[in-house]
């Protein structure tokens, strides 16, 4: 009962990579066989088109299929014109012609990579005709058809079969990318009184770096959704811009941190920055689970307290003289570490607000007021 419980929670855990696993083969089948019915000459390209185009949400769905169809046909129509146009008798006037054909394509490609389907459209459609003995008018429109249905098809099952809105993966993301940001700073904070662990840190980093990627590319997804009106979700830009500037907030942090604080320093200011470290990563880890479930915005009152004390730590270790005396550079990064925090202060106080929106509008409760 246990292993079967474990298995089900992996499958569950697993959900939006198994209904895309679902989506394409419904689609690769579902295309295939409309292309038989059709009697389309190259089914393949059909279920290969619809491999293509059913992508992990709708909104990726939606730009590959967009830019496969305008490859195709800007490849057939190139292609089909320089075999109807040049005429050819021998196998090194084929050859010049494929050179003809692939070269100023495959530098469009190179430019816009969303094209990358023309240069293989075109050469489908020059050397096909020598195969199946058909002119490459019919090879044009038969490569734009197997295309099409593929397309339609793929498309049709991203919308209908499990379908995967980028506005619900965007808030996995974005809670993952959170939980990151709170191990980095915990770790960073913890380097002024004992040190750091490079290794973990570059690790976490190097983790912030990749999801900060994957979730821009979801965030653009998500807003190609919006501008379909196939989502109503909130507008993932004040989100997307609160993360990017706590994980800027991380990196100013990470360079005010590089080695521990004065003895003396440390002693006076360790309560109080492991009160920081405590409320901040608290706070940043329960916005995530808030996200992922919808919940409300987590309470932020713990963190004013916390940088309230840390100041009057800072004041206090200020008025006694603490650092004067100490290097410039000691100096330079004790004051960097206030203002670090109090950029973060003003970020965090963002998050909670666009947490609050995020999870008024998954419960369809009207926005609320701001103080």
């Amino acid at each position: 009962m246990t292993l079967a419980r474990q298995l089900f929670d992996r499958i569950r855990s697993r959900r939006t990579q198994l209904g895309l696993a679902i989506r394409v083969t419904v689609a690769a089948t579902a295309a295939y066989a409309i292309a038989t019915a059709l009697h389309l000459l190259l089914p393949l390209w059909a279920v290969l088109t619809s491999l293509i185009v059913t992508q992990m949400s709708v909104g990726r769905s939606l730009k590959a299929t967009r830019d496969y169809m305008l490859g195709t046909i800007g490849g057939a129509i190139y292609g089909g014109a320089i075999a109807i146009l040049i005429p050819y008798s021998s196998e090194f006037g084929l050859l010049g012609l494929l050179v003809l054909s692939v070269a100023p394509l495959a530098f469009i490609a190179a430019i816009n990579p969303s094209l990358s389907a023309a240069t293989v459209t075109a050469v489908i459609v020059l050397l096909v005709p020598t195969m199946h003995h058909s002119d490459p008018m019919t090879s044009a429109i038969d490569r734009v058809s197997e295309v099409g249905v593929g397309a339609i098809t793929g498309l049709l099952v991203s919308f209908v079969v499990l379908p995967s809105r980028a506005v619900r993966q965007i808030r996995a993301s974005a809670a993952k990318l959170l939980e990151l940001i709170a191990e980095a700073f915990t770790e960073l904070l913890a380097g002024l009184t004992r040190g750091r662990d490079n290794d973990a840190l570059h690790r976490i980093q190097d983790g912030i770096g990749t999801a900060m990627v994957g979730m821009n590319a979801i965030g653009a997804e998500a807003e190609r959704e919006r501008a379909a009106r196939l989502s109503s979700g909130p507008d993932t830009g004040p989100l997307l811009r609160t993360i990017l500037r706590l994980r800027h907030d991380v990196v100013m942090i990470g360079r005010a941190t590089v080695v521990p604080l004065p003895a003396d320093v440390q002693i006076r200011l360790a309560a109080p920055l492991s009160e920081v470290s405590a409320a901040i990563a608290r706070f940043l880890k329960s916005a995530a689970e808030a996200l992922r479930a919808g919940a409300g915005a987590p309470p932020i009152h713990p963190v004013h307290v916390a940088l309230q004390h840390y100041a009057e730590a800072v004041a206090a270790v200020r008025q006694d003289g603490l650092i004067r005396g100490q290097p410039s550079d000691t100096a330079e990064r004790f004051f960097a570490i206030g203002f670090s925090l109090e950029q973060m202060h003003q970020n965090l106080g963002d998050l909670d607000r666009v947490v609050g929106e995020w999870s008024e509008a998954m419960s369809d409760k009207p926005p609320r007021v701001a103080d």
